[in-house]
């Protein structure tokens, strides 16, 4: 018999619609039923709130309205563009909304009698609390199983908000992931599922977000699945222990930013100065000064996302986050195939951006994709075939001394080409091609080839050097690629492809954690 299952929440966004998504998928198929609480506030409400905001937040609050104003009227920044179908597409708002059985409605209060009816002729057999207001007992005690919620926080020691926030000002070692059964109380129902995420050296409020949102979908998934089974068995959280937390003032944010802030890529002035030029840069680019310009197509290097170092192969994963959220919503990404075919660059009204990773890290799969996908965000992953999925460390990690850091394997790489991304050749052994010898090179072309196409069944393989600089590729090495049947390369030394895209010389310029949301801007430009 097909499950029936209503969520209560306050907003449809992407953790929401991610976790409804999923849960479907691993039931089988459901019957849902989305009741969105989105109440109408008057003017008067509206000014009442803001007075309330200034008097808790003091000065902070006028910027941070501003701010917030601006991201809602500024050209380019109101909503993300809308993509083609790629990595990320069974999230969307319109994808949710054509899922089989599942009807959305909207409602102006949660609670009134309407909405109750609505609930009581929906009949379902499980309620779920996503990101929903307070419930009460007359709407979470409708479902035939109860109502339960998901808590983005160890119970009962951090109850309330937000998710990671109290925990890093606290100090602890890992943040928690909780579900639980809705009574009364905030938070205090008995639990159903349990687990935590380590914290990083250099952790941060959002990157522990986005790891959250994907640890929370499994948690979710079991406990659910175990109440329809009639397997879950709730513990009733201790009595008398744990804490009640509210939402951080600006200052406290602010006092946190600062004890976690990491190391300084360079002196404070040297970055203003060239942030005031990225600014500049970026002003010129919306008032039209680009379309002067030659049509240029930036492609961006990366080959790790995470918080455990802050190296020039790493970016952190709230940076990455912020620097794909700018992509969607003010470039065109395109996959790198597109770029390929690009004889001659054709004007666009926006920046033409393509995302590619080298190596084949583990955090790819773990940090990079999830946030790729929740911006609908094309990108190719370029691997060592031979190192990947194996305990053999990359070159350059040994000779930087680096400790055992953990690689994709060939599972998690068909995960992501089903999800929509592009796999290619970074060699078998991540060798300098330049350096060896001719029978080596063409040896590790045709292997790291049949790997792929074995594995992934990759049938037009792409390939990156490894090192990527100059002096790393020779024509004579170049014809190699060619006779293997490659139908592009990548190098590594910087640059931006202007007027038409050398397909066997495609240039890429890397991007680590010491770019600035405004340096990044500008590279992403075409003004590196």
């Amino acid at each position: 018999m097909t499950a029936r299952l209503v969520v209560f929440t306050g907003q449809l966004g992407y953790s929401v619609r991610m976790g409804i998504v999923e849960l479907d998928r691993h039931l089988g198929g459901a019957e849902w039923l989305v009741l969105v609480h989105s109440p109408q506030r008057s003017p008067r409400r509206l000014l009442r709130n803001q007075w309330l905001n200034l008097k808790r937040n003091g000065w902070r609050w006028i910027p941070y309205q501003l701010v917030d104003l601006w991201r809602r009227i500024a050209p380019g920044t109101a909503q993300t563009l809308a993509v083609r179908p790629g990595p990320g597409d069974e999230y969307a708002l319109d994808a949710l909304g054509r899922l089989r059985g599942l009807r959305i409605e909207r409602v102006g209060d949660i609670h009134a009698p309407s909405s109750l009816d609505l609930v009581r002729r929906f009949a379902p057999d499980l309620g779920l609390s996503l990101a929903a207001p307070i419930l009460r007992r007359p709407l979470f005690s409708i479902p035939r199983l109860g109502t339960i919620n998901l808590h983005k926080g160890r119970l009962p020691d951090f109850r309330g908000m937000p998710p990671a926030f109290w925990e890093l000002w606290q100090g602890v070692e890992r943040v928690g992931c909780s579900v639980h059964i809705v009574d009364e109380r905030l938070d205090t129902g008995p639990l159903l599922a349990q687990g935590d995420i380590r914290r990083e050296r250099y952790s941060d409020v959002r990157g522990l977000q986005i790891e959250l949102d994907e640890f929370a979908v499994r948690l979710v998934n079991d406990a659910a699945a175990g109440m329809l089974a009639g397997t879950a068995v709730g513990c009733a959280q201790p009595a008398g222990q744990g804490r009640t937390y509210r939402k951080p003032t600006l200052a406290q944010e602010a006092e946190l930013a600062r004890r976690l802030a990491g190391p300084r890529a360079e002196p404070i002035l040297k970055r203003r100065l060239k942030d005031a030029v990225a600014a500049t840069i970026g002003a010129a680019h919306r008032i039209g000064v680009a379309r002067a310009a030659a049509p240029r197509v930036v492609v961006l290097l990366y080959h790790r996302v995470a918080d455990d170092v802050r190296d020039n192969l790493t970016a952190g994963i709230a940076q990455f986050d912020r620097q794909m959220q700018w992509l969607s919503e003010n470039c065109s990404v395109v996959p790198i195939e597109d770029v390929l075919a690009m004889q001659p660059i054709a004007r666009s009204r926006r920046p033409v951006v393509a995302v590619t990773f080298d190596d084949g890290y583990l955090d790819n799969y773990r940090f990079a994709a999830p946030v790729l996908r929740r911006h609908r965000l094309p990108a190719a992953f370029f691997v060592s075939t031979g190192i990947v999925a194996s305990e053999r460390p990359f070159p350059h990690d040994v000779r930087r001394g680096n400790g055992p850091i953990a690689k994709m394997d060939w599972d998690q790489m068909r995960r992501m080409r089903a999800w929509g991304f592009t796999i290619g050749s970074h060699t078998v052994h991540h060798i300098d091609c330049a350096a060896e010898s001719e029978h080596t090179v063409r040896d590790e072309l045709a292997r790291s080839r049949d790997d792929l196409h074995r594995e992934l069944d990759v049938v037009e393989p792409i390939f990156a050097y490894p090192y990527g600089g100059r002096q790393h590729m020779t024509p004579e090495r170049l014809e190699l690629v060619k006779a293997a049947g490659y139908v592009g390369c990548l190098s590594a030394h910087g640059g931006v492809n202007v007027g038409a895209v050398d397909r066997f010389d495609v240039l890429r310029t890397g991007v680590n954690w010491e770019f600035s949301d405004l340096g990044f801007r500008r590279l992403s430009l075409g003004w590196p």
